[in-house]
């Protein structure tokens, strides 16, 4: 298990997502207010970026643009169709203003 920074804080529109890559993994690193989220970027349905779709900051979900399969960003797991399969998720924290990722070994990219 190994931390890693992703950007500064500052870096990050407020209640918004991001597109990172870090070590070999394709991240989402959503801001909602204060707190930070981090799943996997790519949707499980098909190949498409998470970070370019729409975030739903009441039901804290990031929507895949292509399909509209939309992910919990805290849990992972597709709240619509047309995905079933979860996306990865990341311990994120705040440090000195800069964004760390933890990424254990063997977690997807």
């Amino acid at each position: 298990m190994s931390s890693f920074k992703v950007c500064a804080f500052d870096d990050l529109q407020p209640d918004s997502a991001a597109r990172f890559d870090v070590e070999g993994h394709r991240l989402a690193v959503v801001r909602l207010g204060d707190n930070v989220h981090i799943i996997g970027d790519m949707c499980s349905h098909a190949d498409y970026s998470l970070a370019e779709g729409e975030l739903d900051t009441d039901e804290c979900t990031l929507e895949c643009w292509k399909h509209g399969s939309a992910f919990s960003i805290t849990t992972g797991e597709p709240q619509t169709l047309p995905a079933t399969k979860p996306v990865p998720v990341y311990d994120a924290r705040v440090d000195n203003g800069d964004v760390y990722v933890t990424i254990t070994q063997g977690d997807p990219s």
